[in-house]
C-alpha cells in the first residue's frame, strides 16, 4: 500500500478532489463581497455617503468590467434607488450572498462525506483483501479482535480526512487569505496586526499538538491492546471458568484501563491547555483593533464603515485559521495511524491477488499425484516439524498417516491443505507447485479437515455448505426499483474499488456435489448421505425436534405436522400403546403434567433472552388471588413442603434422591424446615408473601406420578380444570401475548416441534417410554413424508459463534460433513474425528470411505489418526518419527514387521 495517506487519497480521487477544488475556488467568489458588502450598508445607506440630499438617489449594480486579454468590456448601468431602497437592495443582496455561501457549503460538505465514505470504503475492503491474502505464518501473528477493531475502528478517521485533505486547506485558506487580503485593503497597519498574529498561530499552536499527536498514539496502541484482550476473554470464558482465573482478568482489565486513563488525562490538560493558548491569540488581536483601530477612526485615517468592515472580516478569519490548524494535526495524526496500519497490514509477502481471482469454471480433475518433495516445515519457534520428507499420493489412495513422537504427520498434512508453506521444497498436484495454482483450482481439487476447521455464525446449513460457495452460479434478475438500486450498488463499489459481486446471487456450485448423477436433487443427496456418513443425522433431528416453528411462514409444514399427530395417537391406541402417552385434553387434568401446566393448559414462551417460568412471573400470583386458587395451591404446597421434609431432611446435598427432583434442590428443603418450624410459632398472617408465593410454586411445580405424595385428589384435578378458563381470562395482556392454548386441530408456535407432535405427556409410569415412542414417530414419520422437511428445520438451527452452540462432537462431524458434501480429488483428514468413542471413530472412518469410494473411485484419502488401529482400514499406512517418514506400507506388511508401527498398534 501506498505509505503517504495524502498520496493515497490524491491517487484514488484525483478526479473527484479537482472537481471540488474548481467548486471551491468559484465559492471565494461570493465569499469575499460579502465581506465588501457591510461597508457599503454602513457608509452607504445607513451613513448618507453618496445622498447629499433627502431626494438623492444612487446606482444599484453598476459596474464596468474589461475582460483580460481579449479586451471586451461589460458593463451595466446599474438602477437607480434612493436612499431607503438602496438599503433595503443591499440588505437583500447580503441575504442572497448568505444564501449562496450556505448552498456551496451543503454542496461542498456533501461531496466530501460522500468522497469520505467512498475512500473509506476502499481502505476497509483493501485490509480485508489483504488479510485473506497473508501467508499462513503470518496469520498465527494476527489476533483478530485487533484486527477487527483496526478494520471498524481505526480507520473511521481516514474517511472523515478524506473529503478534507485537499479541500480543507484550499477552503480554509482561501477564507482566511481572502479576510486577511480585505483587512489590507482597508487599513496597512491593522492587516499587518492581522499577519503578525496569524503567523504567530501557525508557528506555535502546531508544535504544541504534536505532544498532542504522540498521546494519541499511545491511546490508540492500548485501546488496541484492551480490545484484544476483551477478545481473548470472550473466547477463554471456559478455560478462565475452569482454572478459576477471572480476578486475575479482572486485574489485567484493570490496568490496562489505568494505563488508558492516565494517557487520556494527560492528553486532556495538554489538549486544554492548546485551546488555552489558542483563544488567548485569537481574542488578543479584536483587543489590538478595538484599541489602534479606535485610535485610527479618532485621528480620521479611518472611517467608521471601514473599521466595522475591519472587524467583521477578522470575525470569520480566526474560524477558517482555528480549523486549518486543526487540520494540520487531523493531518499528522491520520498519518501516524496509517502507518500504524501499514505496520499491521504489510505482512512482507502476500499471497498474489491473481490466485484469488473468482471462477466459475469447474477445474478439470487432476490427472497427476499429490506430492511432497523434499519438504521441511518448521513451527512458530522455528523447530523443524518436517524435515526433508518426500511423499507421494496417487489417485485413488487411502493413506493412513501415524505419527510415533513429533507432529510432522499434522505439519505435512498442513502442508497438503495450504495452511502453512515450507521452509524448503515444495508440494505438487499433478506437478504443479499448489502455492502457484489458483485458490479455485487448489481449494476445490483438495479438501482439507482439522479438528480447528472454524463455523461461521449462520445455520447448520450455511456452515455445510460452505465449501461450495466459490463464485456466483447464476445472477439474480432485478426489476423495477431493484434494478435501479442493483446499478447503483455497482458503480459506487467501482467508484470504491470493491468488487461488483452480487451477494444474493446463487453462490452455490451444484456442479462440485459429491453426488453429482445430473438430477435435480444432487445436492440434497449429497447433504443426506454426507450426515449419514458421519453419524450426524439424528443429531440434526434432534435439534429439529427441539426448534420453533412458525405456522405463518410455513403453513403447509404446519398441518402435516398436526396430522402426524393425529397419526401418531390413532397408531398408539391401535398398538396398544395409548398409555405411555398424556394426551391434553381440553375437559381432563393431565396426571403427567404439572398443576400449572394443567392450569395454563397452554405451550408458555420465555419473556427477553431468558426462558423463565411464566409461574415465576408476580402477575400470575395476582390472577390466583383473583380466581381464588392461592388458598388451595397453598394448602397443598404445605403438605408437599411437610413431606419433603420428613423425606430429605438430614441428607447430604449430593445424595442420589435429589436426582428425583427436577426444580428442588438441598437449599430448597432446608427453606422449607425452617419456613414450617417459623409456622409453627405463629398465625398464617404472618407469612410473608414471598414465603406465601414460595408456597405455591411448589403446588404449581408438582406432578403426583412422579411424586406420588397423595396430595393431588379428584376434587383439586376437578378445580383446576374448571378454572382454567377463568384463569386465562383474567391474564394480563403481558402475560396472555406469552400463551397459547392447546388445540389438537391446531399447530402451536410456541412449543417445540417435539411437543406439537407428541401433544402430551410421556408417562412416568411406563417404563423406557422414550425408547418405545420413537420407532412408531418415525415409522410415522417416514409414512408421511415429513423425514426431509424435519431435517431441513434442523438444518436451520443456528450454530452461534464459531459453532458453540453445537457440541464438540458435533462440530468434529460436521467438520467433516462439509468436506464431503463436496467432490474434490484429494481429502485430507487431519485428526478429523478426535476424542470419539473409538467404535464411532471405526464405523464413521468405515462410511466416509465407502462413500467416497462410490461417488469418485479417483478420489485420494490421507487420513492422520489419533487411532492407529483404524489403519487397517487403509490400502497403505505411513509412519513419522521426530518428522521424518520410517515406515511405509500396506497394514498387513508393517504388522508382520517388527519397527514402529507394530508396537503402536500392539
Amino acid at each position: 500500500m501506498e505509505p503517504n495517506l495524502l498520496r493515497y487519497i490524491w491517487n484514488h480521487t484525483r478526479k473527484q478532489q479537482i472537481w471540488i477544488l474548481a467548486i471551491v475556488l468559484l465559492s471565494m467568489i461570493p465569499y469575499f463581497a460579502a465581506f465588501d458588502l457591510p461597508k457599503q450598508i454602513i457608509n452607504g445607506p445607513i451613513q448618507g455617503e453618496g445622498f447629499d440630499t433627502p431626494d438623492s438617489t444612487a446606482l444599484f449594480m453598476a459596474f464596468d468590467f474589461q475582460v483580460p486579454v481579449v479586451g471586451w468590456t461589460i458593463s451595466y448601468e446599474g438602477i437607480e434607488l434612493d436612499r431607503l431602497s438602496m438599503l433595503m437592495a443591499l440588505s437583500g443582496v447580503f441575504l442572497l450572498l448568505v444564501v449562496i455561501n450556505g448552498l456551496f457549503k451543503f454542496y461542498i460538505n456533501t461531496y466530501k462525506g460522500r468522497l469520505g465514505e467512498r475512500l473509506l470504503r476502499r481502505i476497509r475492503y483493501e485490509l480485508v483483501d489483504r488479510v485473506l491474502r497473508f501467508p499462513p505464518s503470518a496469520l498465527k501473528q494476527v489476533h483478530g479482535a485487533e484486527v477487527s477493531t483496526m478494520v471498524k475502528d481505526e480507520v473511521e478517521p481516514f474517511g472523515g480526512f478524506t473529503g478534507d485533505a485537499f479541500v480543507q486547506p484550499a477552503m480554509l485558506g482561501g477564507q482566511a487569505a481572502a479576510a486577511l487580503f480585505f483587512i489590507f485593503l482597508q487599513n496597512f497597519s491593522l492587516g499587518m496586526i492581522a499577519a503578525v498574529m496569524v503567523a504567530i498561530q501557525v508557528g506555535i499552536i502546531p508544535k504544541m499538538r504534536r505532544r498532542l499527536i504522540d498521546l494519541g498514539r499511545q491511546r490508540q496502541i492500548t485501546a488496541r491492546h484492551l480490545a484484544g484482550k476483551v477478545g481473548e476473554i470472550v473466547d477463554g470464558i471456559e478455560t478462565i471458568h475452569a482454572f478459576d482465573t477471572s480476578n486475575y482478568e479482572r486485574a489485567d482489565i484493570a490496568h490496562r484501563l489505568g494505563q488508558i486513563y492516565k494517557i487520556r488525562f494527560d492528553l486532556y490538560q495538554w489538549k486544554f491547555l492548546v485551546k488555552f493558548v489558542n483563544n488567548f491569540l485569537s481574542q488578543l488581536t479584536p483587543f489590538l483593533f478595538y484599541s489602534i483601530g479606535g485610535y485610527f477612526a479618532l485621528r480620521g485615517s479611518l472611517d467608521v464603515g471601514q473599521l466595522v468592515a475591519v472587524i467583521n472580516a477578522y470575525k470569520d478569519l480566526p474560524g477558517p485559521l482555528k480549523e486549518l490548524i486543526d487540520w494540520d494535526q487531523a493531518r499528522q495524526d491520520v498519518q501516524v495511524k496509517y502507518e500504524q496500519l501499514l505496520e499491521q497490514f504489510d505482512p512482507g509477502q502476500l499471497i498474489d491477488a491473481s490466485l484469488h481471482q473468482p471462477s466459475a469454471m469447474m477445474p478439470v480433475q487432476a490427472d497427476g499425484p499429490l506430492c511432497a518433495h523434499n519438504v521441511t516445515i518448521v513451527d512458530g519457534s522455528g523447530v523443524k516439524i518436517v524435515e526433508n520428507t518426500t511423499l507421494r499420493i496417487e489417485p485413488g489412495e487411502t493413506i493412513a498417516i501415524i505419527d510415533n513422537a513429533g507432529s510432522g504427520a499434522e505439519g505435512i498434512a498442513k502442508a497438503f491443505g495450504r495452511l502453512v508453506w515450507p521452509v524448503s521444497g515444495r508440494i505438487t498436484l499433478a506437478d504443479e507447485d499448489i502455492l502457484e495454482l489458483p485458490e479455485s483450482v487448489s481449494g476445490r481439487r483438495i479438501s482439507y479437515v482439522s479438528p480447528d476447521s472454524y463455523f461461521f455464525h449462520g445455520t447448520l446449513k450455511d456452515n455445510l455448505l460452505y465449501g461450495l460457495k466459490h463464485a456466483p452460479t447464476s445472477t439474480v434478475s432485478y426489476e423495477g426499483r431493484d434494478a435501479l438500486t442493483r446499478r447503483w450498488e455497482i458503480s459506487e463499489a467501482k467508484l470504491a474499488g470493491n468488487p461488483d459481486l452480487d451477494l444474493n446471487a446463487d453462490w452455490i456450485d451444484r456442479r462440485s456435489t459429491s453426488i453429482l448423477r445430473g438430477f435435480d436433487d444432487d445436492l440434497k443427496q449429497s447433504v443426506m448421505r454426507a450426515l449419514d456418513a458421519v453419524q450426524l443425522t439424528e443429531d440434526v433431528m434432534e435439534l429439529a425436534l427441539h426448534s420453533f416453528l412458525d405456522p405463518e411462514e410455513n403453513p403447509l409444514l404446519a398441518e402435516r405436522v398436526v396430522a402426524m399427530r393425529h397419526a401418531l395417537r390413532q397408531t398408539l391406541e391401535e398398538e396398544g400403546l395409548a398409555h405411555i402417552v398424556a394426551h391434553f385434553d381440553p375437559v381432563d387434568y393431565n396426571s403427567e403434567a404439572t398443576v400449572g401446566e394443567n392450569l395454563f393448559f397452554a405451550a408458555t414462551r420465555g419473556a427477553g433472552n431468558g426462558d423463565a417460568d411464566i409461574t415465576e412471573s408476580p402477575e400470575v400470583f395476582d390472577v390466583l388471588d383473583t380466581t381464588k386458587l392461592s388458598d388451595m395451591l397453598y394448602g397443598m404446597g404445605l403438605t408437599i413442603a411437610e413431606n419433603l421434609v420428613e423425606i430429605f431432611v438430614g441428607l447430604p446435598p449430593d445424595h442420589p434422591f435429589y436426582q428425583q427432583l427436577e426444580r428442588i434442590t438441598a437449599q430448597d428443603v432446608t427453606f422449607y424446615q425452617q419456613f414450617l418450624q417459623r409456622l409453627s410459632s405463629r398465625t398464617e398472617k404472618g407469612v410473608s408473601e414471598e414465603e406465601r408465593r414460595a408456597i405455591i410454586r411448589l403446588s404449581l411445580h408438582y406432578i403426583e406420578p412422579r411424586y406420588r405424595l397423595g396430595v393431588l385428589t379428584p376434587e383439586v384435578m376437578e378445580t383446576i380444570v374448571a378454572a382454567r378458563d377463568r384463569f386465562y381470562d383474567n391474564l394480563p395482556s403481558a402475560i396472555r401475548n406469552r400463551v397459547e392454548r392447546y388445540d389438537p386441530h391446531r399447530y402451536m408456535a410456541a412449543a417445540t416441534l417435539r411437543e406439537n407432535v407428541l401433544f402430551g405427556k410421556l408417562s412416568y409410569r411406563v417404563a423406557d417410554a422414550p425408547a418405545k415412542i420413537r420407532p412408531v414417530a418415525a415409522r410415522i414419520m417416514e409414512q408421511q413424508g415429513l423425514f426431509e422437511s424435519f431435517i431441513a428445520l434442523g438444518l436451520s438451527f443456528d450454530v452461534g459463534s464459531g459453532g458453540r452452540r453445537l457440541t464438540i462432537a458435533q462440530r468434529h462431524k460436521l467438520a467433516l460433513a462439509r468436506a464431503l458434501v463436496r467432490r474434490s480429488d484429494f481429502y485430507i483428514l487431519n485428526r478429523a474425528l478426535p476424542g470419539l468413542d473409538r467404535r464411532v471413530q471405526e464405523e464413521i472412518v468405515a462410511t466416509t470411505m465407502q462413500f467416497l469410494h462410490e461417488q469418485n473411485s479417483r478420489a485420494s484419502v490421507v487420513w492422520v489418526l489419533s487411532n492407529t488401529s483404524l489403519s487397517r482400514l487403509f490400502h497403505r499406512v505411513i509412519v513419522f518419527d521426530r518428522g521424518q517418514i520410517v515406515e511405509d506400507g500396506t497394514f498387513e506388511t508393517l504388522d508382520k514387521e517388527s519397527g514402529i508401527f507394530k508396537s503402536l498398534v500392539a
